[in-house]
């Protein structure tokens, strides 16, 4: 797509909320189209990605007797190849693992680090500018130390049945012999135009600069290859050696040594220091049920019992489907995410404060805030550092499986914007997770740093301790908000996991009020800007993937919005 061309498109959506406040521009994962999707069941085992391509490769490991980070690893390394807009070797992610026989939960940590050369500040030009956000995520200074690889390899020695390489077979397949580009994948390169990056640009868009049609056969010779030093040598492969030079080298083409120094470059120093982390995933109880999800540098976990937490302590009850329910999901929205801003980040530099956060009586502090009408933008009711501008972008993945056992992984995965740095290496994209990063406060930047993740993969429990629901989604900061409304239809609002994923979205992330272009009615419209909200129309283009128990079964749903798929046996 021409560059007039897409500033056509950008204008028709802009003029779309007319009447409205001025809509958001596209998010990097653009929507694409919304095709509800069959639900599975299974009595065994499920499985749910966001792409089918993926889902088979994770059926086929249980059906061999793989556990659930073992098909999860299958389906992630999938998802790198038929998906790379959204997560792939060159980033991050979160993945919470429960473990039935031993009645364990663990987080396993993941996260991209920030180089120890790492300047403080916004990344700006040679004139001493900040740079804007569409230059900052294509900048080298945004690579972070890609975690993912180390995670899920840790992951597996602890939980893993079948042999790691195994794993590793249906991506190197699908990379080397094709697979036919998604109407998705098609848009979003559409999307983004081209590349400078020659090795992408290759890739990705034919000799004349189009990008590959819907159907095209897509090979990547050179990430099968990659999988195949990964599946050999395991994290190694991308701390030192080849994989590694070529990181490195994409960054730093050019450039003296000094100089990559001061600007604060990652280099082979980042990659061999980086190191997983196993946390203890963080747990509440909501209306009867306990909710686990991520612990900080995420902010998934603070921010959704937050809200569930506020909400708990609301008065009364609303109708799911009525502009009263939105008002009150916004305000409690707006609430929760100014404590997310001024008091997450890495607990390695910077304390946060959980039980305060999480503490009933503060949240019912909170709750009592929430009137009839739009309340003014929130500061947090605690002694955290100052509020701090951040762009955490929608491009991630998530998947959700339950294996034979009754073990489950919920992972979510992210290079962060839609195609990440946009720069490639051993056929991957690299990471653009240093954007993350806040201006100041407890998610400002530091050498070594995890950035603050939204990030929100969530199991819980039903009453007895029996794992009843995995889920989780992609969507940047607005994850939180699609992973709560997911919880209330499934706890409180009676929703069969099909209508919870296509649910109209809405939120409130201590700003306008959002809500899903073109899927609520113009009367709650009208009822919500009645109450004072400052109302945008935006896409928002949430991926959940839903794993829920039910009538001695497992059942798996996927987000419409997106391109997956639930399978079971």
């Amino acid at each position: 797509m021409r560059a007039e061309s897409r500033r056509r498109v950008v204008a028709g959506l802009l003029m779309f909320g007319a009447g409205f406040a001025s809509a958001d521009p596209p998010p990097p994962e653009i929507a694409s189209a919304f095709t509800p999707r069959p639900t599975a069941g299974g009595r065994h085992f499920m499985a749910v990605t966001a792409n089918p391509h993926a889902t088979v490769a994770a059926v086929a490991v249980l059906r061999d007797g793989g556990s659930a980070v073992d098909a999860a690893i299958a389906a992630q390394m999938v998802l790198g190849v038929v998906e790379p807009q959204s997560s792939g070797i060159g980033g991050g992610g979160l993945m919470l693992h429960f473990d039935a026989r031993r009645q364990r939960l663990d987080a396993w940590d993941g996260r991209e680090t920030a180089p120890r050369a790492a300047v403080d500040g916004p990344f700006r030009n040679a004139v001493g500018a900040p740079l804007a956000f569409r230059d900052a995520v294509r900048d080298p200074r945004a690579v972070g130390a890609p975690g993912l690889v180390a995670m899920l390899a840790l992951a597996h020695r602890s939980a893993g049945r079948l042999p790691w390489a195994r794993l590793f077979a249906p991506a190197i397949h699908l990379a080397e012999a094709g697979f036919p580009v998604s109407p998705r994948l098609h848009a979003l390169l559409a999307w983004e135009g081209g590349f400078a990056d020659p090795a992408a640009q290759a890739l990705f868009f034919d000799a004349a600069g189009q990008p590959w049609p819907v159907g095209h056969a897509l090979r990547n010779p050179a990430l099968a290859d990659s999988l195949r030093r990964i599946a050999a040598q395991g994290p190694e492969a991308l701390r030192r050696g080849v994989l590694a030079d070529a990181m490195i080298d994409a960054l730093r083409a050019g450039l003296p040594a000094d100089q990559a120094e001061a600007l604060g470059l990652l280099g082979h120093g980042d990659l061999l220091a980086y190191a997983p982390q196993r946390r203890v995933a963080l747990c509440r109880p909501f209306r009867g049920y306990r909710v686990c999800g991520f612990p900080p540098p995420s902010s998934g976990a603070t921010t959704v019992l937050a809200m569930l937490g506020i909400w708990h302590a609301l008065p009364g009850r609303v109708a799911p489907d009525s502009a009263g329910f939105v008002h009150r999901f916004a305000e409690v929205g707006r609430l929760a995410y100014a404590d997310r801003a001024a008091c997450v980040g890495d607990p390695a530099f910077h304390a946060v404060p959980v039980s305060a956060l999480l503490d009933p009586r503060y949240l019912a502090r909170r709750a009592a805030l929430v009137g009839e009408d739009a309340g003014p933008r929130r500061t947090s009711g605690l002694d955290c550092a100052a509020e701090a501008d951040e762009a955490e972008r929608p491009s991630t993945s998530h998947l959700s499986i339950v294996d034979g056992a009754g073990n489950a992984v919920a992972l979510t995965s992210s290079i962060e914007d839609a195609f990440g740095n946009r720069r490639m290496a051993g056929g991957f994209l690299l990471n653009n997770q240093l954007t993350d990063f806040s201006t100041g406060g407890a998610n400002r930047i530091a050498p070594g740093k995890r950035p603050r993740s939204a990030m929100a993969p969530t199991l819980v429990f039903d009453r007895r301790g029996a794992l009843y629901a995995v889920l989780g989604s992609p969507g940047g900061s607005q994850i939180p908000n699609f992973v709560v409304q997911a919880l209330l239809g499934l706890i409180e609002g009676g929703m069969t996991p099909a209508e919870i994923v296509a649910q109209p979205r809405f939120g409130n992330r201590n700003g306008a009020t959002e809500v899903e272009r073109g899927r609520l009615p113009p009367a709650s419209i009208a009822a919500l800007q009645a109450r004072g909200h400052l109302v945008r129309q935006v896409e928002m283009t949430s991926g959940v993937a839903l794993v829920v128990r039910g009538g001695g079964r497992w059942i798996g749903a996927a987000d419409p919005r997106r391109e997956g798929q639930a399978a079971g046996e």
